[in-house]
């Protein structure tokens, strides 16, 4: 999600991304880990050609906006992807409350002891949902 709210493709993706890192950077606390960094700058050059300079100021801002919790093991999980294993243990051992993600083969999981595992959209409409109806003014 984090190289889609950089730069993608599809418009419409990358606008929600970048809807949902500001909502996230705004009003809450971004928690993210070393491999997460890592892979957001690699994914920016390899998928995207994103220039190494602009990849690596993404990064150090996410790095500098973010708290970036150490990897902590998860037994009993098993994944394809075992780098994602790493990434989803630092999520746990953060204390985050949601993990979003664009990855499916994590979105089948939908939680991790309380870690509630949403995409990009389900996230999206978590906080739509939760926003309190600003009170209509009378009109002059």
């Amino acid at each position: 999600m984090l190289p889609k709210a950089y730069h993608s493709d599809s418009p419409a993706a990358r606008g929600l991304c970048a809807d949902v890192l500001r909502e996230v950077l705004a009003s809450h606390d971004l928690k993210t880990s070393q491999e997460v960094l890592n892979e957001v700058g690699q994914t920016l050059r390899a998928k995207f050609g994103v220039l190494p300079d602009a990849a690596e100021e993404y990064v150090r801002l996410l790095e500098q906006n973010s708290v970036v919790a150490k990897t902590a093991p998860l037994p009993g999980i098993n994944l394809a992807d075992r780098d994602d294993l790493a990434i989803l243990g630092a999520a746990v051992a953060s204390g985050a409350d949601v993990f979003v993600t664009g990855d499916l083969e994590l979105q089948v999981l939908q939680a991790v002891g309380r870690l509630q595992i949403l995409s990009p959209r389900g996230f999206w409409n978590k906080l739509r949902s939760h926003r309190r109806p600003q009170k209509q003014r009378p009109s002059p």
